[in-house]
């Protein structure tokens, strides 16, 4: 079971949800806040939450200031009826973005997507978790989550973060093996990034963002339909 809170000051968009979570046997509502003050305090007295439904326009503090009013916040489904915050939404790593108003097939899908990917984080974050690799004659170490992306190169992968590159005799399917699924995905067959740097998808490509620039990586054309249903696409 995830704990989940709603956060909305619209009564209507509430009632849905509170339906919505009833309806569906991995969630339990915690509450229904109607103030994200009120929401926050709660957070801060309970560390058994693990999901919160989050309206952008609310009175004294909106979701955005919400989000990094908290220090280590669970996951964010913003529900809202605007598109217009979307792209800050996941630039602030939320999970989902639902547009009011909202019917059940595509709530569900966001809680498919919380439990095949985040509803262990609080337990197992294989993202924190640290690699050593061999430089020279050291050993390096690394956050999982600092890698951008993997380059494959003959008998050898590159793996590439904002501070440095590291060459290792490793496969391809090994390191992708290594890599949690839930943040990393194989976009052609000799590249894996980081789904958390995506800035844009091109028709053949897609920019990752790698320290004050941007990488352009080619996505191939047997992976790009992979890539979209592994990420948040709205369209209209």
């Amino acid at each position: 079971m995830i704990n989940c809170i709603i956060v909305d000051d619209d009564k209507f968009s509430c009632k849905v949800l509170e339906s919505f979570v009833k309806r569906n046997s991995s969630l339990n509502l915690i509450g229904i806040y109607s103030d994200s003050i009120s929401a926050r305090n709660v957070l801060t007295e309970r560390n058994d939450i693990q999901l919160v439904f989050l309206d952008i326009q609310m009175p004294e503090m909106n979701g955005f200031d919400f989000i990094v009013s908290i220090e280590n916040p669970p996951n964010i489904v913003i529900v809202s009826s605007s598109e217009e915050y979307a792209r800050k939404a996941f630039d602030m790593n939320v999970v989902d973005y639902l547009l009011k108003p909202v019917t059940y097939a595509r709530f569900c899908k966001a809680i498919d997507k919380i439990i095949r990917y985040y509803s262990k984080k609080e337990l197992d974050n294989p993202i924190e978790e640290e690699i050593f690799i061999k430089k020279g004659s050291s050993l390096v170490k690394i956050k999982i989550k600092e890698v951008i992306y993997v380059e494959a190169l003959e008998n050898y992968v590159t793996l590439v973060t904002n501070d440095d590159r590291f060459t290792i005799h490793f496969t391809m399917k090994g390191i992708e093996n290594h890599l949690p699924s839930g943040y990393f995905v194989r976009v052609h067959r000799s590249y894996i990034v980081n789904k958390s740097m995506i800035q844009s998808i091109k028709e053949n490509s897609l920019d990752l963002k790698v320290g004050s620039g941007l990488v352009n990586i080619p996505v191939g054309k047997s992976f790009r339909d992979l890539l979209l249903g592994d990420i948040n696409v709205m369209a209209r």
